[in-house]
């Protein structure tokens, strides 16, 4: 059986501590908490539904050094697009909604960053 091959252009790594707020044309901020990121885009969980192709301000608080806890942090304003939402229900009932947010604009400083971000998580 044939390995499936990785169609994702930049790797991704499960990370949710880094912090997130979200503006749209909705609603000012909302605090979310990143579940994966990669150069191309996070998942992360909020608690007020966007629909697809929503445009977002997100101002992203990623970690220099991904391995220390301490570690100070890269402020990165950065444009988006949700490409995909879905509400997750426990118990019957709505505890919030996972979002995967597409980077659009992304300055070649801040994916270089988010790049480097990811690799040192990955070693």
């Amino acid at each position: 059986m044939a390995e499936a091959k990785e169609r994702r252009k930049y790797p991704r790594v499960e990370d949710n501590k880094i912090s997130l707020k979200l503006k749209t044309e909705q609603f000012d901020t909302t605090i979310s908490q990143s579940l994966n990121i990669s150069a191309a885009g996070v998942y992360c969980k909020v608690d007020k539904e966007l629909p697809l192709l929503s445009r977002v301000k997100i101002i992203l608080m990623l970690p220099i050094d991904a391995n220390d806890k301490k570690s100070k942090t890269n402020k990165m304003e950065i444009e988006g697009v949700v490409v995909r939402e879905h509400p997750v229900i426990e118990n019957g009932k709505l505890k919030h909604y996972d979002l995967a947010i597409l980077f659009d604009n992304l300055s070649a400083k801040n994916r270089e960053a988010i790049k480097e971000y990811v690799a040192q998580k990955i070693q």
